[in-house]
């Protein structure tokens, strides 16, 4: 505090919001030294990803640096936790090794939430949330430069019926314009869907309301996009952490103005609605066959969502239960015949998505040893 001359104490402090310090503890003397410690990249990811697994039994074709690619944006609880979760489901499917299975599984559990399978939905709503996915995932493939879609769920996570889970190639640092305008369109591809196909309006894209809402605002106020306003910034950002904050936000701007900013974030929005309906409306078959996938299958994978945009169809469906009964079938067959492989119709299995096992042939009896001639 400076009133003594005893410089042996260290202190250290850390704080996720930064901003609302108070000025008194960041003046020079007080904290000389501030570290930020942001969300790991793709180096960190591969380092940090290797420290959890060092006591996981990973199978040969785990690769590390697959993994630290496909988890862009992930902290390093996120990478401890995407860990722990492949070795539970490894765990619960009989195996012996964690594979690229296990961490493909774990990778959706941490992004999207655990499944709710004990929630019942009528076939109402599994076809309004399917249409409502169906929508959001269409308009992300037909826009070029949205980040990929990696895979769209009818299943319940958390506190959504369903889900469109998009997964950036790269870690993303900037924004440009158009990737704002091209993701306002797919916030309003599931509302879209809803009007055209089932003409009717649900409460369920209420957050992509929000979403696209705050960022149109965003765009307007705080990131100078606007043409008619330009490089301006409008409304003071500054989050209040007292009771009441609503109440004490900075305004410096007129009414005139105000009604003109909600003139400009009301035309983002609506550009983005209405070019979301246009490509819904001529991509209308696609979009059919999406949702009925979803209705059949629950969950698609982003190859399979261009592969029904293609015309093509998609692969049999391999159940979760079919490989487990298949893994204890094997445990069971290798105890009891020694190492014996499964062996099955296809490289996935048959038209039900079942195994098939055979039992390992016998090993022929060795020949009788022929005596020698003075013998005979």
């Amino acid at each position: 505090d400076g009133f003594e001359s005893n410089e042996g104490v260290i202190l250290i402090a850390a704080t996720n919001r930064p901003d609302v310090l108070d000025p008194a503890l960041l003046r020079p003397g007080r904290f000389d030294r501030q570290v930020v410690v942001p969300t790991p990249d793709v180096r960190g990811r591969k380092r940090i990803l290797g420290v959890h697994t060092r006591k996981s039994p990973l199978a040969e074709e785990v690769d590390l640096d697959v993994l630290a690619r496909g988890t862009p944006g992930f902290s390093g609880a996120d990478l401890e936790n995407l860990v722990n979760e492949a070795a539970l489901h490894a765990a619960k499917m009989g195996k012996d090794h964690v594979n690229m299975t296990d961490f493909e599984e774990a990778k959706d559990k941490v992004l999207m939430g655990k499944e709710r399978r004990s929630i019942i939905l009528s076939d109402e709503e599994k076809k309004t949330t399917a249409y409502h996915e169906a929508g959001h995932a269409l308009v992300a493939k037909l826009i070029p430069g949205t980040d990929p879609v990696h895979k769209v769920t009818i299943i319940p996570r958390g506190m959504a019926l369903g889900l469109t889970q998009q997964l950036p190639v790269d870690d993303r640092h900037n924004y440009s314009r158009t990737y704002l305008e091209n993701t306002l369109a797919m916030f309003f591809g599931g509302r879209v869907a809803e009007e055209l196909v089932l003409n009717q309006l649900t409460t369920g894209a209420s957050n992509d309301i929000q979403r696209a809402t705050k960022m149109a605002r965003n765009m307007v106020c705080q990131w100078g996009m606007s043409d008619k306003f330009g490089p301006m910034s409008y409304g003071d950002d500054g989050q209040q952490v007292f009771l009441g904050r609503d109440f004490m936000q900075h305004k410096d701007y007129s009414d005139d103005t105000a009604r003109l900013i909600d003139a400009e974030i009301r035309r983002f929005v609506d550009d983005g609605y209405q070019r979301a309906k246009k490509l819904l409306t001529e991509n209308m078959d696609s979009l059919h066959k999406i949702a009925e996938a979803l209705l059949e299958r629950e969950s698609l994978s982003g190859t399979e969502i261009d592969l029904l945009m293609q015309g093509e169809t998609l692969p049999p469906q391999v159940e979760e239960g079919s490989v487990r009964r298949a893994a204890k079938a094997y445990e069971d067959m290798s105890r009891k015949f020694g190492d014996t492989h499964p062996v099955a119709d296809s490289a996935v299995g048959d038209a039900t998505g079942e195994f098939k096992l055979e039992e390992a042939p016998p090993e022929p009896k060795p020949l009788a040893k022929k005596p020698p001639r003075d013998e005979e």
